[in-house]
């Protein structure tokens, strides 16, 4: 059985030269750390002396000044097309982000246009549905483009007769305040706070002490800015009517009220060709007979 030394480490073959105590001999030479099996060819160098004869061994060293190869390197060809692909690519993804980006802008801008527009149709909605008739205790008169509008909270309508005067049954009652759910509320136009501001305010004025001996202070609560101009019409069942007034001949309720906003144009835009926002919310009414 032949005996193998170190099998893992592969042999290597290069050329030595002799060596002058092998000066006429016959070389049989094993070099360490190499296979026996892997012994040095053998030759005779009677004749090679003169030629600088070498002989040709199997070793696992490598021979001095030997260096090993190193890698292939890019060249300039492949190092600049790769980076014009990465250009590419990043490119491509700057204008997917800038899209993503001004997608973004233009989404938070509609819904924070829309928002205080879906807020205010809100509470009108919710104001009118709980509309409370001229007739009931604390009750009082429901009143469209009159004049005396607001008379009761001491105001007086900024817009003249745009504006829209009624008692509701949506305020909100806590332990901590002496109000009952009925409460008068005012819709109207105010001139902003803002000077440099285009259009007007709509607010809301509330006003929750119906009992009171004086003229209570209302709670005047802004809702919507930038309004150019607002309407109120009521529905008495045939017809549409800009004036509403149950201290002044109307006895009952209308029979729906419907609202309409036009805001400010921006700019460039032509206001006649701007939809203007529409509310309608029919009531519930009970008519008053002479029993």
């Amino acid at each position: 059985m032949t005996n193998i030394r170190n099998p893992k480490r592969p042999n290597v073959r290069r050329f030595v030269p002799f060596e002058p105590s092998d000066f006429g001999v016959k070389v049989g030479r094993v070099v360490p750390n190499a296979p026996r099996s892997g012994l040095v060819f053998e030759k005779r160098i009677d004749s090679a002396l003169s030629r600088g004869a070498s002989r040709l061994v199997e070793d696992n060293q490598p021979y001095p000044g030997h260096r090993p190869a190193s890698p292939k390197a890019f060249t300039l060809i492949e190092v600049l097309l790769a980076m014009a692909i990465c250009a590419i690519v990043l490119v491509a993804i700057n204008a997917v982000f800038a899209t993503a980006v001004r997608l973004r802008d233009r989404t938070s801008s509609a819904v924070d246009e829309a928002l205080p527009v879906e807020r205010t149709l809100d509470r009108l909605r919710r104001d009118l549905k709980g509309t409370v008739g001229p007739r009931g205790f604390l009750a009082g008169d429901f009143k469209c483009g009159a004049q005396a509008m607001g008379s009761t909270m001491g105001l007086s309508g900024e817009a003249g007769g745009a504006g829209l005067d009624f008692f509701t049954s949506t305020g909100r009652m806590g332990d901590n305040t002496p109000w009952g759910d009925l409460q008068e509320v005012l819709y109207e136009l105010k001139a902003p706070t803002d000077r440099d501001q285009a259009g007007m305010d709509l607010v809301r004025c509330v006003n929750r002490n119906l009992l009171a001996t004086t003229t209570p202070t209302p709670d005047i609560q802004p809702l919507l800015s930038h309004v150019e101009t607002v309407q109120f019409d009521c529905y008495d069942g045939t017809q549409w009517r800009t004036t509403w007034d149950t201290s002044a001949g109307d006895t009952n309720l209308p029979t729906a009220v419907r609202v309409r906003i036009q805001l400010v144009a921006k700019n460039g835009e032509d206001l006649s060709k701007q939809a203007p926002i529409e509310l309608l919310v029919p009531l519930e009414t009970v008519t008053r007979t002479n029993r």
